[in-house]
Protein backbone atom coordinates (compact mmCIF):
# COMPACT_ATOMS: atom_id res chain seq x y z
CA UNK A 1 0.00 0.00 0.00
CA UNK A 2 1.85 3.32 -0.93
CA UNK A 3 0.35 6.68 -0.18
CA UNK A 4 1.06 9.93 -2.11
CA UNK A 5 2.01 13.27 -0.65
CA UNK A 6 -1.07 15.14 -2.43
CA UNK A 7 -3.06 11.64 -0.72
CA UNK A 8 -1.76 12.45 2.49
CA UNK A 9 -2.10 16.34 2.11
CA UNK A 10 -5.92 16.21 0.99
CA UNK A 11 -6.19 13.68 4.29
CA UNK A 12 -4.39 15.33 6.68
CA UNK A 13 -7.47 18.60 5.67
CA UNK A 14 -10.43 16.82 5.24
CA UNK A 15 -10.37 13.37 7.19
CA UNK A 16 -12.61 13.52 10.37
CA UNK A 17 -9.97 11.14 12.23
CA UNK A 18 -6.90 12.89 11.21
CA UNK A 19 -8.92 16.36 12.93
CA UNK A 20 -9.25 14.76 15.41
CA UNK A 21 -5.65 13.95 16.29
CA UNK A 22 -4.76 17.44 15.78
CA UNK A 23 -7.71 19.02 17.65
CA UNK A 24 -5.98 21.35 20.79
CA UNK A 25 -8.56 18.88 23.02
CA UNK A 26 -7.45 15.50 21.72
CA UNK A 27 -6.73 13.95 24.55
CA UNK A 28 -9.87 14.61 26.52
CA UNK A 29 -12.15 14.25 23.17
CA UNK A 30 -10.96 10.58 22.93
CA UNK A 31 -11.06 9.79 26.30
CA UNK A 32 -14.26 11.17 27.20
CA UNK A 33 -15.57 9.26 24.15
CA UNK A 34 -14.00 6.39 25.26
CA UNK A 35 -15.20 6.28 29.03
CA UNK A 36 -19.19 7.18 27.57
CA UNK A 37 -19.56 4.92 24.40
CA UNK A 38 -16.86 2.45 24.14
CA UNK A 39 -16.50 1.33 27.31
CA UNK A 40 -20.02 0.99 28.35
CA UNK A 41 -20.92 -0.78 25.24
CA UNK A 42 -23.36 1.83 24.52
CA UNK A 43 -25.02 2.85 21.04
CA UNK A 44 -26.72 5.99 21.63
CA UNK A 45 -26.78 8.59 24.63
CA UNK A 46 -29.72 11.38 25.11
CA UNK A 47 -28.18 15.00 24.85
CA UNK A 48 -28.83 15.00 29.27
CA UNK A 49 -27.12 11.89 29.96
CA UNK A 50 -24.01 12.76 28.27
CA UNK A 51 -24.23 16.80 29.25
CA UNK A 52 -23.56 14.95 32.75
CA UNK A 53 -21.32 12.85 32.35
CA UNK A 54 -19.20 15.17 30.46
CA UNK A 55 -19.75 17.99 33.30
CA UNK A 56 -18.45 15.53 35.62
CA UNK A 57 -15.20 14.70 33.85
CA UNK A 58 -14.85 18.50 33.13
CA UNK A 59 -15.33 19.17 37.24
CA UNK A 60 -12.78 16.50 38.06
CA UNK A 61 -9.99 18.33 35.43
CA UNK A 62 -10.85 21.27 36.47
CA UNK A 63 -9.85 20.41 40.19
CA UNK A 64 -6.60 18.67 39.54
CA UNK A 65 -5.64 21.05 36.75
CA UNK A 66 -6.64 24.45 37.42
CA UNK A 67 -10.06 26.23 36.28
CA UNK A 68 -9.24 27.55 33.31
CA UNK A 69 -8.33 24.22 31.74
CA UNK A 70 -11.73 23.54 29.87
CA UNK A 71 -13.54 27.30 29.86
CA UNK A 72 -16.47 26.13 27.90
CA UNK A 73 -19.61 24.69 29.21
CA UNK A 74 -20.13 20.71 28.68
CA UNK A 75 -23.29 20.84 26.23
CA UNK A 76 -21.38 23.52 24.18
CA UNK A 77 -18.30 21.10 23.62
CA UNK A 78 -20.45 18.45 22.29
CA UNK A 79 -22.08 20.32 19.84
CA UNK A 80 -18.72 21.81 18.53
CA UNK A 81 -17.28 17.56 18.30
CA UNK A 82 -20.76 17.23 16.37
CA UNK A 83 -20.19 19.54 13.72
CA UNK A 84 -19.86 18.72 10.11
CA UNK A 85 -16.37 19.96 10.40
CA UNK A 86 -15.70 18.11 12.48
CA UNK A 87 -17.57 15.03 12.36
CA UNK A 88 -16.32 13.25 15.64
CA UNK A 89 -20.05 12.60 16.94
CA UNK A 90 -23.26 12.34 14.46
CA UNK A 91 -26.15 14.60 16.42
CA UNK A 92 -29.58 13.71 15.51
CA UNK A 93 -33.39 13.37 16.67
CA UNK A 94 -34.43 9.85 16.90
CA UNK A 95 -38.67 8.99 15.64
CA UNK A 96 -40.79 10.09 18.13
CA UNK A 97 -38.52 12.17 20.32
CA UNK A 98 -37.55 15.77 20.35
CA UNK A 99 -34.52 15.14 22.24
CA UNK A 100 -31.05 15.32 20.26
CA UNK A 101 -29.16 12.20 21.21
CA UNK A 102 -25.81 11.57 20.20
CA UNK A 103 -23.94 8.38 18.42
CA UNK A 104 -19.97 7.59 17.45
CA UNK A 105 -19.63 8.29 13.97
CA UNK A 106 -16.81 5.65 12.27
CA UNK A 107 -14.26 7.98 11.81
CA UNK A 108 -13.50 8.36 15.78
CA UNK A 109 -13.84 4.26 16.27
CA UNK A 110 -11.09 4.49 14.07
CA UNK A 111 -8.92 6.67 16.85
CA UNK A 112 -9.95 4.55 19.45
CA UNK A 113 -8.94 1.31 17.31
CA UNK A 114 -5.38 2.93 16.71
CA UNK A 115 -5.20 4.51 20.48
CA UNK A 116 -5.71 1.20 21.72
CA UNK A 117 -2.63 -0.40 19.65
CA UNK A 118 0.02 2.41 20.69
CA UNK A 119 -0.34 1.26 24.04
CA UNK A 120 2.34 -1.45 25.12
CA UNK A 121 1.09 -4.93 25.23
CA UNK A 122 2.68 -7.89 26.88
CA UNK A 123 1.95 -10.75 24.94
CA UNK A 124 2.36 -9.91 21.07
CA UNK A 125 1.49 -12.97 19.29
CA UNK A 126 2.40 -14.08 15.59
CA UNK A 127 1.35 -17.76 15.17
CA UNK A 128 -2.45 -17.63 15.68
CA UNK A 129 -2.44 -14.76 13.09
CA UNK A 130 -0.43 -16.82 9.96
CA UNK A 131 -2.60 -19.87 11.21
CA UNK A 132 -5.37 -17.87 10.29
CA UNK A 133 -4.42 -16.09 7.18
CA UNK A 134 -3.79 -20.56 5.49
CA UNK A 135 -6.53 -21.01 6.68
CA UNK A 136 -8.61 -18.07 5.13
CA UNK A 137 -6.52 -19.02 2.13
CA UNK A 138 -7.54 -22.98 2.38
CA UNK A 139 -11.26 -21.64 2.44
CA UNK A 140 -11.26 -19.60 -0.68
CA UNK A 141 -8.88 -21.48 -3.03
CA UNK A 142 -11.57 -24.91 -1.92
CA UNK A 143 -14.56 -22.57 -2.21
CA UNK A 144 -13.90 -21.77 -5.84
CA UNK A 145 -12.82 -24.58 -6.70
CA UNK A 146 -15.08 -26.12 -9.73
CA UNK A 147 -13.71 -29.61 -9.77
CA UNK A 148 -15.74 -31.75 -7.93
CA UNK A 149 -12.75 -34.22 -7.39
CA UNK A 150 -10.15 -32.17 -6.49
CA UNK A 151 -12.41 -30.86 -4.07
CA UNK A 152 -13.20 -34.61 -2.71
CA UNK A 153 -9.49 -35.36 -2.91
CA UNK A 154 -8.99 -32.18 -0.61
CA UNK A 155 -11.84 -33.56 2.16
CA UNK A 156 -10.04 -36.77 1.81
CA UNK A 157 -6.93 -35.37 2.91
CA UNK A 158 -8.29 -33.70 5.97
CA UNK A 159 -10.48 -36.65 6.82
CA UNK A 160 -7.13 -38.24 6.87
CA UNK A 161 -5.24 -36.21 8.73
CA UNK A 162 -7.84 -36.41 11.50
CA UNK A 163 -8.72 -39.87 11.41
CA UNK A 164 -4.62 -39.63 12.46
CA UNK A 165 -5.10 -37.28 14.65
CA UNK A 166 -7.50 -39.68 16.35
CA UNK A 167 -5.87 -42.83 16.29
CA UNK A 168 -2.85 -41.36 18.21
CA UNK A 169 -5.57 -40.06 20.77
CA UNK A 170 -5.85 -43.61 21.02
CA UNK A 171 -2.68 -44.66 21.69
CA UNK A 172 -2.22 -42.46 24.60
CA UNK A 173 -0.19 -39.44 22.54
CA UNK A 174 -2.74 -36.56 23.59
CA UNK A 175 -1.15 -33.24 22.95
CA UNK A 176 -1.97 -30.42 24.96
CA UNK A 177 -1.45 -27.07 23.54
CA UNK A 178 1.23 -25.07 25.75
CA UNK A 179 0.31 -21.99 27.63
CA UNK A 180 2.28 -19.32 25.26
CA UNK A 181 0.17 -20.61 21.90
CA UNK A 182 -3.59 -20.71 24.71
CA UNK A 183 -1.89 -16.62 25.10
CA UNK A 184 -1.72 -16.24 21.25
CA UNK A 185 -4.82 -17.11 20.14
CA UNK A 186 -6.85 -15.61 22.94
CA UNK A 187 -5.01 -12.31 22.07
CA UNK A 188 -6.38 -12.46 18.21
CA UNK A 189 -9.51 -13.39 19.03
CA UNK A 190 -9.50 -10.25 21.56
CA UNK A 191 -8.16 -8.33 19.21
CA UNK A 192 -10.82 -9.43 16.65
CA UNK A 193 -13.93 -9.20 18.75
CA UNK A 194 -13.36 -5.64 19.60
CA UNK A 195 -13.10 -4.86 15.81
CA UNK A 196 -16.16 -6.40 14.96
CA UNK A 197 -17.64 -4.46 17.67
CA UNK A 198 -16.27 -1.23 16.56
CA UNK A 199 -17.67 -2.05 12.63
CA UNK A 200 -21.70 -2.10 13.08
CA UNK A 201 -21.19 2.03 13.22
CA UNK A 202 -19.54 2.14 10.12
CA UNK A 203 -22.26 -0.81 8.82
CA UNK A 204 -24.88 1.70 9.73
CA UNK A 205 -22.98 4.64 7.98
CA UNK A 206 -23.08 2.90 4.97
CA UNK A 207 -26.50 2.37 5.31
CA UNK A 208 -27.78 5.96 5.64
CA UNK A 209 -25.38 7.45 2.82
CA UNK A 210 -26.94 4.71 0.54
CA UNK A 211 -30.19 6.27 1.57
CA UNK A 212 -29.11 9.55 1.48
CA UNK A 213 -28.34 8.74 -2.04
CA UNK A 214 -31.93 7.12 -3.21
CA UNK A 215 -33.39 10.61 -1.38
CA UNK A 216 -31.67 12.67 -3.50
CA UNK A 217 -32.83 11.18 -6.76
CA UNK A 218 -35.92 11.36 -5.44
CA UNK A 219 -35.75 15.12 -5.24
CA UNK A 220 -34.20 15.47 -8.38
CA UNK A 221 -35.85 13.23 -10.65
CA UNK A 222 -37.65 14.59 -13.65
CA UNK A 223 -39.00 11.65 -14.79
CA UNK A 224 -41.98 9.05 -14.75
CA UNK A 225 -43.32 8.04 -11.68
CA UNK A 226 -42.98 4.73 -12.45
CA UNK A 227 -39.38 4.94 -13.67
CA UNK A 228 -38.82 6.74 -10.08
CA UNK A 229 -40.35 3.76 -8.25
CA UNK A 230 -38.21 1.00 -10.28
CA UNK A 231 -35.15 2.90 -9.55
CA UNK A 232 -35.94 3.17 -5.41
CA UNK A 233 -36.95 -0.46 -5.20
CA UNK A 234 -33.46 -1.54 -7.41
CA UNK A 235 -31.47 0.83 -5.17
CA UNK A 236 -33.01 -0.59 -2.00
CA UNK A 237 -32.18 -3.97 -3.47
CA UNK A 238 -28.45 -2.99 -3.63
CA UNK A 239 -28.59 -1.73 -0.30
CA UNK A 240 -29.60 -5.42 1.49
CA UNK A 241 -27.50 -7.04 -2.14
CA UNK A 242 -24.29 -5.67 -2.03
CA UNK A 243 -21.22 -7.52 -0.38
CA UNK A 244 -21.60 -5.51 3.07
CA UNK A 245 -25.31 -6.17 3.17
CA UNK A 246 -24.74 -10.10 2.15
CA UNK A 247 -22.11 -10.26 4.93
CA UNK A 248 -23.84 -8.32 7.50
CA UNK A 249 -27.10 -10.45 6.85
CA UNK A 250 -25.28 -14.21 6.71
CA UNK A 251 -23.35 -12.96 9.94
CA UNK A 252 -26.37 -11.84 11.57
CA UNK A 253 -28.27 -15.36 11.11
CA UNK A 254 -25.41 -16.98 12.76
CA UNK A 255 -25.27 -14.93 15.53
CA UNK A 256 -28.74 -15.67 15.96
CA UNK A 257 -29.02 -19.45 15.80
CA UNK A 258 -29.70 -20.17 19.56
CA UNK A 259 -27.48 -23.56 18.85
CA UNK A 260 -24.38 -21.15 17.59
CA UNK A 261 -25.02 -19.06 20.74
CA UNK A 262 -25.12 -22.05 23.16
CA UNK A 263 -21.67 -23.12 21.47
CA UNK A 264 -19.65 -19.97 22.11
CA UNK A 265 -21.18 -18.92 25.42
CA UNK A 266 -19.80 -22.37 26.24
CA UNK A 267 -16.39 -21.88 24.32
CA UNK A 268 -15.86 -18.55 25.89
CA UNK A 269 -16.71 -19.91 29.22
CA UNK A 270 -14.10 -22.69 29.49
CA UNK A 271 -11.52 -20.17 27.33
CA UNK A 272 -12.06 -17.88 30.33
CA UNK A 273 -11.16 -20.53 32.69
CA UNK A 274 -7.73 -21.04 31.84
CA UNK A 275 -5.24 -20.56 34.04
CA UNK A 276 -2.89 -19.35 30.79
CA UNK A 277 -5.33 -17.11 29.87
CA UNK A 278 -6.09 -15.61 33.10
CA UNK A 279 -2.42 -14.55 33.41
CA UNK A 280 -3.33 -12.16 30.77
CA UNK A 281 -4.99 -8.56 31.84
CA UNK A 282 -7.77 -8.50 29.64
CA UNK A 283 -11.03 -6.11 29.30
CA UNK A 284 -13.68 -8.23 31.20
CA UNK A 285 -15.91 -7.15 28.66
CA UNK A 286 -15.13 -10.01 26.62
CA UNK A 287 -16.83 -12.09 28.61
CA UNK A 288 -19.72 -11.30 27.08
CA UNK A 289 -18.97 -10.06 23.86
CA UNK A 290 -21.19 -11.66 22.10
CA UNK A 291 -24.60 -10.30 23.90
CA UNK A 292 -22.59 -7.11 22.95
CA UNK A 293 -22.54 -7.72 19.28
CA UNK A 294 -26.00 -8.92 19.52
CA UNK A 295 -27.43 -5.95 20.71
CA UNK A 296 -25.21 -3.85 18.45
CA UNK A 297 -26.26 -6.14 15.31
CA UNK A 298 -30.36 -5.23 16.91
CA UNK A 299 -29.34 -1.74 16.69
CA UNK A 300 -28.26 -1.81 13.05
CA UNK A 301 -31.30 -3.50 11.78
CA UNK A 302 -33.14 -1.16 13.62
CA UNK A 303 -31.93 1.36 11.77
CA UNK A 304 -31.76 -0.10 7.99
CA UNK A 305 -35.58 -0.76 9.43
CA UNK A 306 -36.41 2.87 10.34
CA UNK A 307 -34.71 4.03 6.89
CA UNK A 308 -37.18 1.66 5.15
CA UNK A 309 -40.02 3.20 6.81
CA UNK A 310 -38.73 6.97 6.41
CA UNK A 311 -38.28 6.28 2.49
CA UNK A 312 -41.77 4.76 2.56
CA UNK A 313 -43.32 7.97 4.22
CA UNK A 314 -41.20 9.93 1.89
CA UNK A 315 -43.05 7.90 -0.84
CA UNK A 316 -46.68 8.57 0.47
CA UNK A 317 -45.85 12.77 0.93
CA UNK A 318 -44.97 12.82 -3.02
CA UNK A 319 -48.10 10.51 -4.11
CA UNK A 320 -50.01 12.99 -1.58
CA UNK A 321 -48.59 16.05 -3.26
CA UNK A 322 -49.35 14.64 -6.80
CA UNK A 323 -52.63 14.08 -5.89
CA UNK A 324 -53.07 17.40 -4.50
CA UNK A 325 -51.74 19.02 -7.76
CA UNK A 326 -54.42 16.91 -9.93
CA UNK A 327 -57.11 18.27 -7.59
CA UNK A 328 -56.38 22.03 -8.51
CA UNK A 329 -55.81 21.03 -11.85
CA UNK A 330 -59.83 20.01 -11.92
CA UNK A 331 -60.99 22.82 -9.65
CA UNK A 332 -59.22 24.72 -11.98
CA UNK A 333 -61.33 23.55 -15.23
CA UNK A 334 -64.72 23.66 -12.94
CA UNK A 335 -63.87 27.57 -11.88
CA UNK A 336 -63.23 28.38 -15.68
CA UNK A 337 -66.71 26.50 -16.91
CA UNK A 338 -68.51 28.32 -14.01
CA UNK A 339 -66.74 31.73 -15.89
CA UNK A 340 -67.67 30.94 -19.14
CA UNK A 341 -71.38 29.31 -18.53
CA UNK A 342 -73.14 32.69 -19.48
CA UNK A 343 -71.08 33.31 -22.70
CA UNK A 344 -70.41 30.11 -24.20
CA UNK A 345 -67.94 30.30 -26.83
CA UNK A 346 -69.54 29.95 -30.53
CA UNK A 347 -68.29 28.00 -33.27
CA UNK A 348 -67.11 24.50 -32.97
CA UNK A 349 -66.55 23.94 -29.06
CA UNK A 350 -66.27 20.47 -28.40
CA UNK A 351 -66.88 17.47 -30.77
CA UNK A 352 -68.10 14.10 -29.05
CA UNK A 353 -68.49 10.61 -30.91
CA UNK A 354 -72.11 9.72 -32.48
CA UNK A 355 -73.84 8.59 -29.60
CA UNK A 356 -76.55 5.26 -30.28
CA UNK A 357 -80.43 5.00 -28.80
CA UNK A 358 -80.58 2.90 -26.07
CA UNK A 359 -83.10 -0.13 -27.60
CA UNK A 360 -85.47 -2.08 -25.11
CA UNK A 361 -87.49 -4.94 -26.60
CA UNK A 362 -90.99 -5.34 -25.24
CA UNK A 363 -90.26 -9.00 -24.63
CA UNK A 364 -87.27 -8.52 -22.47
CA UNK A 365 -89.62 -7.34 -19.86
CA UNK A 366 -89.88 -9.61 -16.65
CA UNK A 367 -93.81 -10.88 -16.31
CA UNK A 368 -95.51 -9.80 -12.96
CA UNK A 369 -93.85 -11.23 -10.02
CA UNK A 370 -96.47 -10.80 -6.85
CA UNK A 371 -94.43 -9.31 -3.88
CA UNK A 372 -93.78 -11.72 -0.76
CA UNK A 373 -95.54 -10.48 2.01
CA UNK A 374 -93.63 -10.48 5.20
CA UNK A 375 -95.89 -11.79 8.45
CA UNK A 376 -94.77 -9.92 11.74
CA UNK A 377 -95.67 -11.09 15.05
CA UNK A 378 -95.43 -7.77 17.23
CA UNK A 379 -96.20 -9.71 20.42
CA UNK A 380 -93.38 -10.16 22.69
CA UNK A 381 -93.53 -12.44 25.27
CA UNK A 382 -92.22 -11.82 28.85
CA UNK A 383 -89.69 -14.41 30.16
CA UNK A 384 -88.77 -14.49 34.34
CA UNK A 385 -85.14 -15.23 33.24
CA UNK A 386 -84.59 -18.30 34.38
CA UNK A 387 -83.36 -20.06 31.19
CA UNK A 388 -80.26 -17.11 30.85
CA UNK A 389 -77.15 -18.76 31.42
CA UNK A 390 -74.94 -16.46 33.65
CA UNK A 391 -71.80 -18.02 33.64
CA UNK A 392 -71.04 -16.33 31.09
CA UNK A 393 -70.36 -12.75 32.51
CA UNK A 394 -67.96 -14.94 34.99
CA UNK A 395 -65.71 -16.55 32.01
CA UNK A 396 -63.52 -13.98 31.57
CA UNK A 397 -59.87 -14.87 30.46
CA UNK A 398 -57.06 -14.64 33.19
CA UNK A 399 -52.94 -14.85 32.48
CA UNK A 400 -51.09 -15.92 35.03
CA UNK A 401 -48.07 -13.17 34.14
CA UNK A 402 -45.48 -14.56 37.04
CA UNK A 403 -46.32 -18.38 35.71
CA UNK A 404 -45.42 -17.62 32.37
CA UNK A 405 -41.85 -15.75 33.69
CA UNK A 406 -41.53 -19.04 35.66
CA UNK A 407 -41.81 -21.49 32.60
CA UNK A 408 -39.07 -18.86 30.74
CA UNK A 409 -36.77 -19.28 33.32
CA UNK A 410 -37.00 -23.06 33.63
CA UNK A 411 -36.35 -23.57 30.59
CA UNK A 412 -32.96 -20.78 30.66
CA UNK A 413 -31.46 -23.29 34.04
CA UNK A 414 -29.47 -25.87 31.40
CA UNK A 415 -28.95 -22.79 28.56
CA UNK A 416 -28.07 -19.90 27.90
CA UNK A 417 -30.56 -19.02 25.27
CA UNK A 418 -34.12 -19.90 23.97
CA UNK A 419 -36.48 -19.04 21.36
CA UNK A 420 -40.07 -17.69 22.21
CA UNK A 421 -41.57 -20.41 19.80
CA UNK A 422 -39.40 -23.41 21.61
CA UNK A 423 -40.90 -22.29 25.59
CA UNK A 424 -44.05 -22.60 24.09
CA UNK A 425 -43.46 -25.89 22.65
CA UNK A 426 -42.36 -26.90 25.56
CA UNK A 427 -45.68 -25.51 27.71
CA UNK A 428 -47.70 -25.14 24.85
CA UNK A 429 -50.56 -21.98 24.83
CA UNK A 430 -54.05 -22.85 27.10
CA UNK A 431 -55.37 -19.18 26.69
CA UNK A 432 -54.83 -18.39 23.32
CA UNK A 433 -53.84 -15.48 21.64
CA UNK A 434 -53.86 -13.32 25.05
CA UNK A 435 -51.00 -15.68 26.51
CA UNK A 436 -49.40 -14.96 23.54
CA UNK A 437 -49.17 -11.35 23.47
CA UNK A 438 -48.26 -11.84 27.20
CA UNK A 439 -44.92 -13.63 26.29
CA UNK A 440 -44.14 -10.97 23.92
CA UNK A 441 -44.62 -8.17 26.50
CA UNK A 442 -42.42 -9.81 28.89
CA UNK A 443 -39.94 -9.80 26.30
CA UNK A 444 -40.34 -6.02 25.65
CA UNK A 445 -40.07 -5.51 29.55
CA UNK A 446 -36.84 -7.38 29.63
CA UNK A 447 -33.85 -5.57 28.55
CA UNK A 448 -31.40 -8.96 27.36
CA UNK A 449 -34.58 -10.29 25.15
CA UNK A 450 -33.41 -9.90 21.51
CA UNK A 451 -35.97 -9.19 19.10
CA UNK A 452 -35.20 -10.33 15.21
CA UNK A 453 -37.20 -9.06 13.03
CA UNK A 454 -35.95 -10.08 9.91
CA UNK A 455 -37.45 -13.52 10.86
CA UNK A 456 -40.90 -14.26 11.41
CA UNK A 457 -41.78 -17.42 13.70
CA UNK A 458 -45.90 -18.85 13.40
CA UNK A 459 -46.99 -19.94 16.67
CA UNK A 460 -49.83 -22.53 16.84
CA UNK A 461 -52.45 -23.35 19.42
CA UNK A 462 -56.23 -25.03 19.99
CA UNK A 463 -58.57 -22.75 21.07
CA UNK A 464 -61.72 -23.40 23.30
CA UNK A 465 -63.73 -25.01 20.11
CA UNK A 466 -60.99 -27.25 19.36
CA UNK A 467 -59.82 -25.13 16.36
CA UNK A 468 -56.17 -24.64 15.36
CA UNK A 469 -55.28 -21.42 15.11
CA UNK A 470 -52.10 -19.64 14.21
CA UNK A 471 -50.00 -16.32 14.39
CA UNK A 472 -46.49 -14.96 12.92
CA UNK A 473 -44.64 -13.04 15.28
CA UNK A 474 -40.69 -11.65 15.11
CA UNK A 475 -38.19 -14.09 16.27
CA UNK A 476 -37.98 -13.69 20.01
CA UNK A 477 -34.78 -14.78 22.07
CA UNK A 478 -34.19 -14.54 25.64
CA UNK A 479 -30.70 -15.00 27.19
CA UNK A 480 -29.58 -15.37 30.68
CA UNK A 481 -27.63 -12.92 32.02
Amino acid sequence: MSFSYHQLNQLHKTHPSWRLLRADNAPLIISFLNYAFVQQNIRVMNQNDLVSKLEDTLYQLRQTAGEDLFPKAAHAYLDDWAKNENGWLRKFYPVGSDEPHFDLTPATEKVLTWIDSLTNRTFVGTESRLLTIFELLRQMVLGAETDAQTRIAELEKRKAEINAKINSIRNGDLSIMDDTSLKDRFMQFSSMAKELLSDFRAVEQNFRQLDSEVREKIATWDGNKGALLDKIFGDRDLITDSDQGRSFKAFWDFLMSSQSQEEFSDLLEKVCSMSAVNELTYDSRLRRIHFDWLEAGEHTQRTVASLSQQLRRYLDNHAYLENKRIIEILDSISRSAAVIKESIPTGTFMTIDDSGPDIHLPMERLLYSQPLSIEVNSLVEMSDGSTIDSTALFDQVYIDKTQLQANIRKELQNRKQILLSEVIQYHPLSRGLAELVTYIAIASEDKFSIFDDSHREQIQWINDSGQEKSAFIPRILFNRI
